[in-house]
């Protein structure tokens, strides 16, 4: 079911509904004429699913791919591109409120659950809101009075975050105070309230810095309180210079199969991919490829020799800043471009991925759950991909 509903973009409430009223569905899913799990049922079932299954679930149909002769394995392209979390913008200002949003709750949850402290719960979140909002009003005014009243605005907000922050530590004492059996009802609580306290006091160090340091480069830069794994990723897009999430490779073979995907904990150089992407291609398949095709960031002289031993003949990867005339030349050869050609496909499955897997924006929580949303993803893709060519070979044989 999780197949189907990341091969159609899907809500659960959909698929619920889709397998419900379908036979076609109903026997995909292995259902039949039993009963349908709800959705709150399928949703369980995805947080409870592992990203290494998913994974094994995906080698396997590349085997039967193999099997059935929709992988010869003669030809690899391969390519990055960013799955997005599910955040909204970071702006410090924002950040600053979600990390006091999120504390107040969280303190005033445990007072509830334990009856009340010793010393109450003061909610700021009033004065947070007004801060956010007068933070947002002055970034419209231009010149230096506009700096130094966001500036004025910001020392504010960072004073009361902290005042948040101190009051978190003080909950936490507080609870250590008490009885053992009503440490043990709020231990969840104060494991979460203590995580979201660094997380803030982080948030607090980087806007101190880049407000008035002018440091925009602080080392674990935290982007959203809930997705702390995301990343700030820039591939020169012009339509979208900046993206927020993780670095994810796709690794083709013929006929549209995506033979391998990764989901990078850390953004890596496109380059030091290629190499490790062959070995892979031939650890699966049983054979080095003939050509490999990727686009200009993958080139490197260390990795073209290092392609050669291993066995490939056509390296389709272009070196935009040679200055070799031999080079140029061999870049206009029939073979090199029509390589060239195919390796545009990559950047086509992509986008397919994106608009019709869902694959632009992870609704999946967490490292696990974006490398959860993208496997899904991939076999709901190749699937329809080897659909289409099953027939293709029945009806020429």
């Amino acid at each position: 079911m999780l197949v189907l509903k990341h091969a159609h973009n899907w809500s659960f409430e959909e698929t619920e509904h889709q397998v419900r009223a379908n036979i076609v569905c109903r026997e995909f899913a292995r259902v039949g004429l039993g009963r349908v799990p709800d959705a709150k049922v399928i949703g369980k079932i995805a947080k409870l699913l592992g990203p290494e299954v998913v994974e094994q679930v995906h080698r396997h149909l590349v085997e039967i791919a193999q099997r059935k002769g929709a992988i010869q394995g003669r030809r690899l392209r391969v390519d990055t591109t960013v799955v997005e979390t599910n955040i909204h913008y970071p702006t410090d200002s924002s950040l600053l409120g979600d990390g006091a949003r999120v504390l107040t709750r969280l303190m005033k949850r445990v007072e509830a659950a334990v009856g009340g402290l010793a010393q109450g719960v003061r909610d700021r979140m009033r004065t947070v809101r007004k801060k956010v909002v007068a933070i947002a009003i002055s970034s419209r005014r231009k010149g230096p009075e506009g700096e130094q009243q966001r500036r004025q605005h910001y020392e504010k907000l960072l004073t009361v975050t902290r005042q948040v922050v101190n009051q978190a530590k003080r909950v936490t004492q507080q609870v250590g105070e008490l009885s053992r059996a009503k440490r043990a009802s709020v231990r969840p609580l104060v494991r979460e309230l203590t995580i979201m306290a660094e997380r803030t006091k982080q948030v607090i160090r980087q806007t101190k810095a880049r407000i008035f340091g002018g440091d925009t480069k602080m080392p674990d830069k935290v982007v959203s309180m809930f997705e702390p794994h995301t990343e700030v990723i820039r591939k020169g897009k012009a339509s979208k210079p900046t993206e927020f999430g993780k670095m994810v490779k796709i690794q083709e073979a013929e006929n549209q199969m995506i033979i391998d995907y990764e989901v990078f904990a850390k953004k890596p150089n496109d380059a030091d991919l290629l190499v490790e992407s062959v070995e892979l291609h031939e650890e699966r398949l049983g054979r080095a490829p003939v050509l490999v095709a990727a686009d200009a960031a993958f080139y490197s002289a260390a990795n073209e020799k290092a392609l050669e031993e291993q066995g490939v003949k056509r390296i389709a990867v272009p070196n935009r800043g040679t200055k070799s005339e031999a080079r140029r030349q061999k870049q206009k050869e029939r073979w090199f471009k029509n390589g060239q050609r195919w390796r545009t496909g990559c950047e086509g499955r992509i986008s397919v991925l994106k608009r019709r897997h869902g694959l632009n924006r992870s609704r999946y929580r967490g490292q696990d759950g974006i490398e959860k949303w993208v496997g899904l993803g991939v076999i709901a893709d190749n699937l329809i991909s080897l659909g289409r060519f099953l027939p293709m070979t029945e009806a020429t044989a």
